[in-house]
């Protein structure tokens, strides 16, 4: 059963909680944060990007760049824009996007709960990507910014969730993007006390974004316990930041692809050589969107087409075969165009459907791109079935909008 406990947040003042906030360190370049942090030195891009303080040609990964957060960490703290709660809390923490809002908890989450598969997984992460982040954490000894989770629908959280969100947030304000980002202290000892207990009644908790932050989390922390001769397991270091929401109120968005070549075929030749395993229709000039599973939209030549994959194509009791990714990277991107490593292959590229489908258009019309290939999105019953039969989904799969906000907690290893 999940453990989660709560925790003594690490946060900014409310009148500075729109200077300290920012989007996650994974969303956007070094170029593009230095140019969002400039002329504010209370943004959270100098902790979490802090190649940010020097000049370009320092790369991120330089031992400097690594100090530099922990300077800037420590400064934050003296200089009180950062600020740490003086009791433990649960915090609820809502985004509201395109005038829909979903409301999360913020808790420590356990660290052998994901080494022992409580906290399930649904995709593979890189050792790269888990150092670098490891390094963060261990040289900051926090967790700067939080993991996105998901859990089955509880009624008695959904009720605390109610009755906190009917008063007044300590934060509540909407970021550059356009997104509403609302936050509330659960200050009742009672109340946090039922949310330990609930979250103990839940069997697992599900990874929606955030992989390699949650596994460096851990790793840090299984790391901490293993040097520690006094080990007790009830340690600060024993947790870790993380969001969870309700499953039901998550709504994952299309992930789509862009190729640049044909693999030597004519246009003729590709389009009639999905008949295969498609049914193809021209739908004009008028940006299509897929309607439902298994049906794809495909751009090239200055028209939309719609694919419906043909039955017998892929296996409804597969979980992974299912899946329209897999659909598509198997029957079009592999067996029609050659491109067999989704991860390395440079002649495809992925635009998350927040994006829209637009800038699948401005792509293949711009001559930079040969197609586009706009999918259907997983849903996240999907996404926990493949977790609970311990299937990994295949790469860029999931884009979840919108992101959370860094810098509204921060949950410190010590205490």
């Amino acid at each position: 059963m999940a453990k989660v406990k709560p925790f003594r947040g690490i946060r900014p003042p409310r009148e500075l909680v729109t200077e300290v906030a920012s989007r996650p360190y994974d969303v956007l370049n070094s170029d593009e944060a230095r140019a969002e942090a400039e002329g504010n030195p209370k943004s959270l891009y100098h902790i979490i990007k802090p190649e940010i303080d020097f000049g370009p040609e320092v790369d991120e990964h330089d031992p400097r760049v690594y100090d530099k957060a922990v300077e800037n960490f420590r400064a934050f703290r003296d200089r009180r824009w950062l600020v740490q709660d003086d009791a433990e809390h649960y915090y609820i923490y809502a985004q509201t996007m395109n005038g829909r809002t979903q409301y999360g908890i913020v808790v420590a989450a356990n660290v052998d709960d994901y080494m022992s598969g409580r906290i399930k997984k649904h995709e593979l992460t890189r050792r790269d990507k888990e150092e670098d982040r490891m390094k963060h954490v261990r040289i900051n000894n926090a967790n700067i910014e939080p993991v996105f989770f998901a859990f089955p629908d509880n009624d008695k959280l959904d009720a605390i969730i109610r009755t906190v969100t009917a008063g007044e947030p300590e934060y509540d304000f909407t970021a550059p993007d356009g997104f509403g980002h609302h936050f509330w202290v659960i200050d009742d000892t009672d109340m946090i006390q039922q949310v330990t207990e609930e979250f103990s009644r839940i069997p697992y908790l599900y990874i929606a974004d955030g992989h390699h932050r949650t596994a460096a989390a851990a790793l840090v922390g299984n790391e901490k316990a293993a040097q520690n001769p006094d080990h007790k397991g009830t340690e600060e270091y024993n947790y870790f930041l993380a969001v969870a929401f309700p499953a039901s109120q998550l709504k994952i968005i299309d992930y789509n692809r862009v190729v640049r070549d044909l693999n030597g075929l004519t246009p003729e030749q590709f389009l009639k050589s999905l008949e295969t395993n498609f049914k193809v229709e021209d739908k004009g000039t008028e940006i299509y969107t897929p309607e439902s599973l298994h049906n794809f939209s495909l751009y090239m030549q200055g028209r939309w087409y719609s694919l419906i994959a043909l039955p017998g194509r892929y296996d409804d009791s597969d979980p992974i075969g299912v899946l329209d990714v897999t659909i598509s990277s198997d029957l079009i991107l592999r067996d029609i165009l050659g491109i067999t490593d989704l991860r390395s292959d440079k002649r495809i590229d992925f635009v998350g459907g927040i994006r829209g489908l637009g800038e699948l258009k401005r792509r293949v019309d711009s001559g930079e791109m040969a197609l586009a290939l706009a999918l259907y999105p997983v849903s996240m019953n999907q996404l926990m079935n493949i977790a609970d039969s311990g299937n990994i989904m295949p790469p860029k799969t999931t884009w979840f909008e919108p992101k959370l906000r860094s810098g509204l907690v921060i949950h410190s290893l010590d205490d």
